[in-house]
C-alpha cells in the first residue's frame, strides 16, 4: 500500500477525505471512478496527442501563443510531481528571438479516460495566458471545460486508484 493513498487529495475537507477513505477500505474506488468514466480516449501516439491540443486550443483560445510540441512524458510524475507541465523558451535564432512552448502530460494518461486528458491538456493551455494559479487562471479553465473543478477531484481519485491497483499488484 502507497504511504499515504490519500496523497492526491490533500487540500480537500475531511469530510470528503473520509468518504474517499471509506470507498478505499471498501476497496471499491477503481470501480467506482470506472463507472463514472467508461473507456479511453485512443488518443495513444505523441501525434495524436498534438493535434488534440492544437485542436482545443483553435477552438478556444485562437489569439494565445502557439503550441510547439505536446507529448507524453512517462517521467513526469515521477521527476516533476505533476500531471502536465507547459514549458516556455526563447532562443537566439539570426538575430530573433524564438519563443517556444511545450505541453508535456503524463504518461498515465496516455489510456485514460478523455475527460481527464482533456482536463489536463485545458490546464496547461490556461498557462499560455495567466503563469500562475490564480482566479483569472482557474476562470480560463472553467471557460474552457465548465466541469474542471469536479474532472480535477476525478482525477486525483483516478490516480489514487491506480496507485493502489498498482500497490496490490
Amino acid at each position: 500500500m502507497p504511504q499515504d493513498p490519500l496523497r492526491y487529495l490533500s487540500g480537500y475537507p475531511e469530510k470528503t477525505l473520509a468518504q474517499v477513505q471509506r470507498l478505499i477500505d471498501e476497496r471499491r474506488l477503481g470501480a467506482h471512478v470506472a463507472s463514472r468514466y467508461e473507456g479511453t480516449h485512443g488518443r495513444q501516439s505523441n501525434k495524436q496527442l498534438f493535434e488534440f491540443v492544437k485542436d482545443l486550443k483553435r477552438h478556444h483560445m485562437r489569439t494565445a501563443p502557439p503550441v510547439s510540441k505536446a507529448f507524453y512524458d512517462d517521467r513526469l510524475m515521477a521527476v516533476e510531481h505533476a500531471l502536465g507541465l507547459h514549458t516556455f523558451s526563447s532562443k537566439a535564432h539570426g538575430g530573433k528571438l524564438r519563443a517556444r512552448s511545450e505541453i508535456r502530460i503524463a504518461g498515465v494518461f496516455r489510456s485514460g479516460p478523455e475527460p481527464f486528458l482533456r482536463m489536463i491538456v485545458v490546464h496547461e493551455l490556461a498557462h499560455l495566458r495567466e503563469k500562475d494559479h490564480s482566479k483569472a487562471f482557474y476562470r480560463m479553465c472553467e471557460a474552457m471545460e465548465p466541469d474542471y473543478h469536479q474532472l480535477e477531484f476525478d482525477t486525483r481519485l483516478f490516480l489514487t486508484a491506480k496507485e493502489l491497483e498498482s500497490a496490490d499488484g
